[in-house]
Parts: C-alpha cells; structure tokens; sequence
C-alpha cells in the first residue's frame, strides 16, 4: 500500500470485459478513496503483473475472453502475487463459486459491487496487513 501524506492509499485493479460494470465499479472504488486502474480480461492482468504492476485489490471478473478470471486468478497465485482478489460474477450456482473460489480467490461477491460491499472487503484488506 502506498502512502502519502501519511495516510496509507489503496490501489486496486478493476477486471472486466463489460465496460458499464468496469466504469462502475472504477467509480465506485475512486469515491471511496481508492486509487484503480482497469482491465478488459485475465491476460492484461498477468501481463500487468509480469511489468512489475502491482495492486492491493484486484476486483475480477469470471468470464472474460481471452483468459477468464478462473485462468488469471491461477496464474496470478502461480506468479506469487499476494493482492486480494475479490470475484465477481453474476452467477450464483454454488458450485460455479466454489470454481471461483477454488482458484485462489479471498472473495466473492455477486455484481455489481456497492459501497457496503466494498466497504466489507477493505475490511478484510486491513485486518490482512
């Protein structure tokens, strides 16, 4: 985590091929104070990563072209990559989660995200540092 001012500055990366989630969970997170960037799917994210990049939250999306969250949540824990990484996905069948889940995730959640869902997962953040 970056500080400035003495006040510690979260980072995150925003993962989504759906430009109206991704807009509005970058929007979201920058109200609340947190510094994002965003990604349109897995593989920008490793390659991200691999540039030397790095993200105390990454909010990952499961299906995604070119490499979905699954693929990219493996990789990313593979490559030694410590961020939290939330997932997020309109499905709700327990075990297309569990998938998720199983693939190295710290969370998951149902889109959107809001603020009280946000909120939850910087709390995870803080009690992990």
């Amino acid at each position: 985590m970056a500080t400035s001012n003495g006040r510690t500055k979260i980072t995150a990366l925003v993962v989504d091929d759906d430009r109206i989630i991704k807009t509005i969970h970058s929007k979201l997170l920058s109200k609340l104070g947190i510094e994002n960037q965003v990604a349109a799917n897995g593989e920008e994210v490793v390659a991200l990563h691999c540039s030397g990049k790095k993200f105390d939250l990454i909010v990952m999306d499961r299906d995604m072209p070119i490499m979905n969250g699954i693929e990219a949540t493996r990789e990313l824990r593979a490559l030694g990559i410590h961020s939290i990484i939330v997932g997020v996905s309109t499905r709700f069948l327990e075990q297309e989660i569990q998938e998720f889940m199983d693939a190295g995730l710290d969370d998951y959640q149902e889109k959107p995200l809001t603020s009280s869902k946000v909120i939850s997962i910087l709390h995870k953040i803080n009690h992990n540092s």
